[in-house]
């Protein structure tokens, strides 16, 4: 293998080849298991089940509801990242704070506020509306980046070649920042093919749905895993599309654009495109919880216990699934960082396989792998948390290769000059100029644990509850008081990592 830099090693250790493979192994296990299961039905049983109306209708409404999500995002994020970088709005900071704020709400929790707030809404429209609130920011950050860092000089040119500033943009940056847009639009379109939340509270059948439906109505194991295997396809075809657009990202330094001055009413109008995501995906989902959390009826109903137990359990779940996703992660990032070669690049894309396989078929596929191989393990907290660790151990790859990409391999080879051996050198070194970034991992792995559903209702061990599956079970009961202390408790929750991440971001970039 080659060395990734000058003065590294020119071969990974064994023993680090072991421990990354040794980890990425165990982020394959759901999706080889989902596949030998699947193989094990037989090809007629595979096309007959593929062939059925209900699955085609299960699978158009998928595709239907990602397009338009995806499409929607795209458009509405891009735009809202050119208001916010290039014209002059005041307070932009602030605006750009409340265009992120639908990523720290869940889809379902988004879903059961506009139910709370509209009665009887439901459909693909519902679905599609809320949807595109809550990931137009997947677009709107890495394209506002990367505006930042486009050259503005050529939209100067276009324009005193006589082009508008509407033509100019397309023809001379938006090639600049198209890579990152279509990065995010792809996320999107990966988030809308496993949301399972709110298409089933606004009773949209799709995929997920049918899975769900397969499993726990009928518990058809082959047609469940049939249905979850095809999920996959679609997924790794969206993943795979947003790892070539992220690879063509161009990096390169440029002259910052000044914001334009705009007139006040050019202004009145353009400042509604940035709130619309916010307005739909959080200001009525938690108006609508606020108003229902209020009533009296609701206020007496709050089982205290019951309430502080699921927050126990949350939290307590998160931080392992954080602990352990960091620790699986460590090697393959360490691997990936300072290492090139096949198979450094075939652990890492496995690693990274939960980045494709929804939370609905994680937990479907530990299902069947547990009562299969480890029946001893089935409905217990380490199985859940072991699919906790599948889905967002990339989370943490990714920060902490970063964050080891970024360190200097000269701090490392002096160190060993001075005689510190590789290992007390990296421990000196490496680990604590990283360590921001492994703290990063860590906790956007322990806020998408506490949101994350699906896997959660499969595998949760019996008489065990987090804030998110109680909120799930007074939802589908149309006990939305009841519902209501939940839902509130799990933003708070949620919200304390997500500040704290915001600090430590903060942290880094005044270092920097």
């Amino acid at each position: 293998m080659a060395p990734s830099g000058p003065g590294r090693p020119r071969r990974a250790p064994t023993a680090l080849l072991l421990a990354a493979a040794l980890a990425a192994a165990c982020a394959g296990i759901p999706f080889v298991y989902l596949v030998v299961r699947a193989a094990g039905a037989g090809a007629p049983r595979v096309i007959e089940t593929l062939g059925r109306g209900r699955v085609l209708e299960y699978a158009a409404n998928s595709l239907g509801l990602a397009a338009a999500t995806t499409a929607t995002a795209l458009v509405l994020g891009t735009t809202v990242a050119v208001v916010l970088t290039r014209v002059s709005v005041p307070f932009p900071r602030l605006w750009l704070l409340a265009s992120s704020l639908p990523l720290a709400v869940p889809s379902f929790i988004a879903g059961y506020g506009w139910i709370v707030s509209v009665p009887g809404i439901n459909g693909f429209a519902a679905s599609w509306l809320l949807l595109s609130a809550v990931t137009v920011p997947y677009v709107t950050l890495p394209v506002a980046a990367a505006l930042r860092g486009a050259a503005g000089d050529l939209e100067g040119v276009a324009r005193t070649l006589g082009r508008s500033p509407l033509s100019a943009f397309f023809v001379a940056t938006w090639p600049q920042v198209r890579p990152a847009a279509i990065a995010g639009a792809l996320l999107v379109a990966l988030y809308s093919l496993s949301d399972f939340g709110l298409v089933s509270l606004m009773r949209f059948p799709t995929l997920t749905w049918g899975i769900n439906a397969a499993y726990s109505a009928s518990f058809d194991r082959a047609q469940a895993a049939i249905l979850a295997l095809l999920l996959v396809v679609l997924a790794l075809i969206v993943v795979t599309g947003e790892r070539s657009a992220r690879g063509r990202l161009a990096r390169r330094p440029a002259r910052a654009v000044a914001p334009r001055e705009v007139g006040r009413g050019a202004l009145l109008a353009l400042l509604p495109v940035v709130a619309v995501a916010p307005l739909v995906g959080v200001a009525v989902p938690l108006l609508g919880l606020l108003q229902r959390l209020l009533q009296a009826e609701t206020l007496r109903s709050i089982d205290g216990p019951r309430l502080l137990a699921a927050v126990g359990a949350t939290i307590g779940v998160a931080l392992a699934a954080a602990l352990v996703a960091v620790l699986l992660a460590l090697p393959i990032a360490v691997l990936a960082a300072r290492y090139r070669g096949r198979l450094v690049s075939t652990i890492e894309s496995v690693g990274y396989l939960g980045h494709a396989l929804p939370g609905i078929v994680v937990g479907l596929s530990l299902v069947f792998f547990s009562l299969a191989v480890v029946p001893a393990l089935y409905q217990t907290t380490a199985v859940l948390v072991f699919a906790y660790v599948v889905l967002f151990m990339p989370k943490a790859i990714g920060n902490v290769r970063a964050g080891l990409g970024d360190v200097p391999a000269s701090l490392v080879s002096v160190a060993r000059t001075l005689g510190d051996s590789p290992l007390r050198a990296w421990l000196r070194v490496t680990v604590p100029l990283a360590l921001p970034s492994v703290g990063i991992g860590a906790l956007l792995v322990a806020i998408a644990t506490m949101k994350e559903l699906p896997a959660t209702l499969l595998l949760r061990p019996t008489g065990i509850e987090t804030l998110a599956t109680e909120l799930w079970n007074r939802t589908v009961a149309f006990e939305y008081g009841a519902a209501a202390p939940y839902a509130a408790v799990l933003v708070l929750v949620a919200a304390v990592p997500a500040a704290v991440l915001s600090g430590i971001r903060t942290t880094a970039k005044e270092e920097l």
